[in-house]
């Protein structure tokens, strides 16, 4: 007969407890403490059948391994075959996850539909009917579309049944929205419980190396922003992707920060619309299209999102304080960063700032942690302080220091010549002892050792009055 133990394993870090305890000691999580029941087998039998494996491997000489017939799937959306590094890997796990509300679901069946007119797919749902799938497909293909989509859809939670569907079908893509609605019913434990997404997605990964079936996750996140769920789900998979972006705002970034095959950080850039995400295949022009020039506290700068270079629009504003200690707000920018830039601008410049409140805004819903922002940071606080414009054809790359002085960032000539190419005139650049790599010739040059000499070359001397 099969023996009962209950134990209590937090949600949040996965630590297991004979007791149920209100703060979980390992994370100090409150209320994250859910009840389990494992069942344990008492005949050795019952458990080689329930541990058994779905595929059975034997050892391969590496030179007899066979890769002939291994191609990625082609995917029309560009930007999404850019992150997955170039298509669909068969027998690959994709786990994409992100904000509720943010787009995972829209992004997957449009990618489902798109492939679907060349290879058999299953989108699997757990969280809604067919029905709505249904009307969600009929908007992104719009009135006049053609029927020819070898596309199955189906509402399931149990795992069983899930391979068993694809047993069936055998399909080419499969799509599981999402991986914490569905539960093994070898585990007494409810869905969504560490342990559920913990075998379930080591089945499915086993399952899609075995049939060489390419799968993709859904996966929610919790209130910090993580993806829910443990820790070894990410390790589970192949690739992790993120789609990231604010919710008011138009603008998706969908961001690898794992890849087994291809480059990591590389990201895409995709637009909200009635009819689904959009590509944007220009995202520098996109993200500067709105921005009012000659206005004080306004500057620009050149980011790399992986091997992309992005111009990008960096907002400051500064304002007296009216209620005691002075505030910093950020929006897209590390905070810690700006309270750094904000007393090096202080000491080396010689501005009052810790009577001013400070705003930072990145435009588009843009988040961005490489140092090469900070001059354009420090040149938009400046601006605005002193309430003179910028020159709107100039851009501003570089790291600042503590001591005021600028470091030259990774990959200059490749952010200089994405400057050059949208129709910028100057770069103001930390100054280069090894010139290396030349910067393109169609864009004036002006190096400066500190923030004090930038702040020279990019503002006439006067004084806020």
């Amino acid at each position: 007969m099969a023996k009962s133990i209950t134990q209590y394993v937090c949600q949040q870090c996965g630590r297991v407890s004979a007791s149920y305890m209100g703060k979980c000691p390992q994370c100090s999580a409150f209320n994250s403490m859910v009840e389990e029941v494992i069942q344990l087998e008492t005949n050795s039998e019952a458990r080689k059948s329930r541990g058994g494996r779905i595929h059975k491997s034997v050892p391969s000489r590496i030179d007899q391994v066979s890769i002939k017939d291994e191609t990625r799937y082609d995917v029309s959306m560009e930007e999404f075959s850019r992150v997955l590094g170039g298509g669909i890997v068969p027998g690959s796990v994709v786990l994409i996850s992100g904000d509720p509300g943010i787009g995972k679901s829209t992004l997957l069946l449009q990618l489902t539909l798109d492939i679907s007119t060349r290879q058999r797919t299953l989108y699997i749902t757990g969280e809604e009917s067919e029905k709505q799938i249904k009307l969600r497909a009929d908007r992104l293909l719009g009135e006049n579309h053609k029927s020819d989509h070898d596309l199955y859809i189906m509402n399931e939670t149990s795992l069983s049944r899930v391979i068993q569907s694809v047993n069936d079908l055998r399909p080419a893509i499969l799509i599981i929205d999402s991986i914490q609605t569905i539960s093994d019913d070898e585990i007494e434990s409810p869905a969504g419980s560490i342990s559920q997404v913990r075998e379930s997605s080591s089945k499915l990964r086993e399952f899609a190396k075995s049939e060489n079936i390419a799968i993709f996750l859904i996966g929610h996140v919790t209130k910090e922003g993580m993806i829910a769920g443990p820790k070894v789900l990410e390790h589970i998979v192949d690739t992790v992707l993120y789609l990231e972006g604010d919710r008011y705002q138009s603008y998706r970034i969908l961001r690898s920060v794992k890849n087994r095959y291809g480059a990591t950080s590389e990201v895409g850039v995709f637009e909200m619309r009635g009819n689904g995400l959009i590509e944007v295949r220009n995202p520098s022009e996109a993200f500067l299209s709105e921005r009012m020039l000659n206005a004080p506290g306004s500057a620009i700068t050149v980011t790399l999102e992986g091997t992309r270079p992005l111009l990008v629009e960096i907002q400051g504003l500064t304002s007296p304080a009216q209620f005691g200690n002075a505030r910093r707000t950020t929006n897209g920018a590390e905070y810690n960063r700006v309270l750094m830039l904000a007393a090096v601008i202080t000491r080396r410049l010689g501005l009052k700032l810790a009577e001013q409140d400070i705003f930072i805004n990145i435009v588009g819903g843009l988040r961005i942690s490489e140092p090469a922002i900070d001059l354009a940071i420090a040149m938009a606080v400046v601006s605005t302080y002193r309430d003179i414009p910028l020159d709107p054809t100039t851009v501003f790359i570089g790291e600042i220091g503590l001591a005021g002085e600028l470091r030259l960032p990774s990959q200059l000539p490749t952010r200089v010549k994405e400057a050059q190419k949208l129709g910028f005139k100057r770069a103001v650049i930390p100054f280069r002892r090894n010139k290396g790599e030349p910067l393109p010739d169609k864009i004036e040059i002006l190096e400066a050792r500190s923030l004090y000499e930038a702040v020279q070359l990019a503002l006439p001397k006067k004084e806020k009055s």
